[in-house]
């Protein structure tokens, strides 16, 4: 069983910690750490603080009934209470000592890794695929962790019910395994809750990619500036980095973002790689020739490799400014030419990404992620020029979360759309009608045809049911993902299956 002492794992916090022990924490054999009391062990580690909805600091009683070893948390509260033989620790943030005390369990994995991180509204996911592709062909032993899913070797991993990036300690476990694996390279897709968070820190980022900042999750941030400022941290711990070997950490910037690009310009770091889909700028990569095809995209850049030309089933304009950052990160890492064409040409798509759903019916249809509203507006955009009728679009918005946006996500679609349907996305404890109501306040256009079904599955079966031949129906908010929240229930549910099922049942 392995074994460290609660002296060596308090050395890696990055605050010197508060002890309330007379015992010697050298003689302190931990066998694990959690943040779960349900999962502690005799030997165990047992890190609290306060989360977002429940503080964890409750279930102390419960760790130490169980056998913990040590409790680290933050309320100082606890260094006076009857823990017996337990040794407490008190730090100022236990998220973050949370994290560095699963880095050091594991012995810091990332930095026998080459690590890209890869932050943004919009794009992250794709942006991450393409940059594990480009990899892969280079002939790189290359893991990924995305909020789809983990890659490691042939095995791929669930990371989670919803998307966001994986806790601290499944983050540096998945590091901790590709290492062993003898995996070279990792992409780690890094949402902003991860790094507001703590879930990311003590990774050795080398790379540091940003798709764009658009208007999101301010039920968490609060303001665009502080949503900003937390995507920020990704690019301030390259910027600290070491480097590894001959490579120097890098910061990989959208001149097309102007929210975000001087900002993160302003980010001390060794060297910086800028993109842009616009051919008139001085950016390290840009676009100077994009074909919409049928087959999807052919792209042509102007790069420090020189003019390079690539093919990628993947379809709309948001995802030009993805490939070009997936290839300003490769550069950065200096893959080859011909991996980069060959990466970005076998990434075919991404489950609930644009992903199209036939079963033989006269009409398209299409399940998307989208929940933001640009992203929201890009895929409809990208569908637009595609669609010889009417376009169709699905969507609502999650409860619980940023409210601001849901006008916006309704004007969004009220811009693009022929048929709106406005159902349900993860209510939780919000009202449906409320949700609805302030999504529809949003649209202005008096042409486009607005139903409301609150039940997701018949939206969807309402949608395909007044889809002819040449319309498009896209089923936008969920994705791939696997469940759909009511109340504090997490209930299965899958987009794509309710699609497939819904033109069974009509016939196709």
């Amino acid at each position: 069983m392995k074994t460290n002492t609660l002296q060596q794992l308090l050395a890696a916090l990055p605050d010197t910690p508060e002890v309330e022990s007379s015992i010697d924490l050298a003689q302190v054999a931990i066998t694990g750490i959690t943040k779960d009391s349900r999962a502690v062990t005799p030997g165990t580690l047992f890190v609290a603080y306060r989360g977002v909805e429940n503080d964890l600091h409750r279930f102390i009683p419960d760790a130490i009934a169980r056998g913990a070893a040590g409790i680290v948390c933050e309320d100082a509260h606890w260094r006076a209470a009857d823990t017996g033989r337990i040794p407490c620790i008190v730090t100022p943030n236990g998220r973050q000592a949370f994290a560095h005390l699963c880095a050091a369990w594991h012995n810091y994995p990332s930095r026998d890794l080459v690590v890209v991180g890869v932050t943004g509204t919009d794009g992250k996911t794709t942006t991450s695929n393409l940059i594990y592709h480009i990899l892969r062909a280079a002939g790189l032993q290359a893991g990924m962790i995305s909020t789809v899913n983990a890659v490691i070797g042939e095995r791929v991993l669930d990371t989670g019910l919803h998307t966001t990036t994986p806790d601290a300690d499944d983050v540096q476990r998945y590091l901790a395994e590709m290492r062993d694996a003898h995996l070279t390279h990792c992409v780690l897709e890094v949402t902003s809750h991860g790094l507001a968070q703590y879930r990311v820190d003590s990774v050795d980022f080398d790379i540091a990619v940003i798709t764009n900042i658009t208007h999101e999750h301010l039920d968490l941030h609060g303001t665009r500036e502080a949503y900003r400022a937390a995507k920020a941290m990704l690019f301030e711990m390259a910027g600290r980095a070491r480097g590894k070997g001959q490579l120097k950490p890098a910061n990989i910037l959208n001149a097309d973002d102007e929210f975000s690009f001087e900002y993160l310009r302003a980010i001390p770091v060794a060297r910086q790689l800028i993109y842009s889909a616009r051919a008139d700028t001085e950016a390290t990569v840009r676009a100077t020739h994009v074909a919409h095809t049928p087959a999807g995209l052919l792209v042509t850049l102007a790069t420090p490799q020189g003019e390079m030309t690539l093919e990628s089933a993947l379809i709309g304009d948001f995802n030009v400014s993805n490939i070009l950052a997936a290839v300003s990160a490769a550069l950065a890492l200096e893959i080859p030419r011909e991996a980069i064409q060959a990466g970005v040409a076998a990434m075919r798509g991404v489950p609930g990404r644009m992903e199209r759903i036939s079963l033989g019916q006269p009409f398209t249809a299409v399940v998307d992620f989208a929940h933001t509203p640009n992203a929201l507006e890009q895929v409809l955009r990208a569908l637009r020029p595609l669609t010889a009728g009417r376009l169709i679009v699905v969507f609502g918005c999650a409860g619980e979360r940023d409210r601001l946006k849901r006008p916006m996500m309704g004007r969004a679609a009220g811009q693009h759309a022929d048929v709106i349907v406005l159902t349900a996305e993860d209510p939780r404890r919000e009202s449906l009608d409320e949700i609805i109501d302030q999504i529809a306040a949003g649209i202005d256009n008096p042409s486009a045809q607005v139903l409301r079904v609150p039940d997701r599955g018949e939206a969807i079966r309402t949608a395909c049911a007044l889809a002819q031949a040449g319309d498009i129906v896209v089923a936008c908010g969920k994705g791939h993902e696997q469940s759909m929240c009511f109340g504090t229930t997490e209930t299965p549910w899958d987009d794509r299956e309710a699609m497939r099922r819904v033109l069974r049942e009509l016939g196709f």
